[in-house]
């Protein structure tokens, strides 16, 4: 029996719940590269990226190919990549929202950091 598909992408989340995996990503969204190049960018140790980039192989979003000693990684669909453009607007929605409730709490008690649906601009 199949698994539903709520605990498939549920697990395929579990798989992005990780910062150096989602810095892989994002590195390989802009073109292959080798864990050479991807160490400084990623900042951890090897044998820790080798893990996250062996993690992201067995979920089917990174694939590598050799080229005489040098392996290269890149994304296995473009789809990846644009996954984490729409993560990124969502995020500054979020955080859009947050800044301007910190606004709100941050205006004097009694007054409005901004003006309202009901209120003229410049007046408050």
């Amino acid at each position: 029996m199949s698994r539903p598909l709520y605990q498939l992408k549920a697990e395929f989340f579990k798989t992005l719940g990780h910062p150096a995996r989602i810095r892989v990503l994002e590195l390989l969204s802009q073109r292959e590269h080798t864990v050479a190049a991807m160490l400084p960018e990623v900042g951890i140790e090897a044998a820790n990226l080798s893990q996250q980039l062996a993690v992201l192989r067995r979920a089917g979003l990174v694939l590598n190919r050799k080229a005489g000693s040098t392996v290269y990684y890149s994304l296995t669909s473009p789809h990846v990549a644009e996954l984490l453009v729409v993560a990124r607007r969502i995020l500054t929605g979020v955080l859009s929202g947050q800044v301007e409730l910190l606004e709100d709490l941050r205006a004097p008690a009694g007054s409005t950091a901004r003006p309202g649906p009901d209120t003229a601009a410049g007046e408050r």
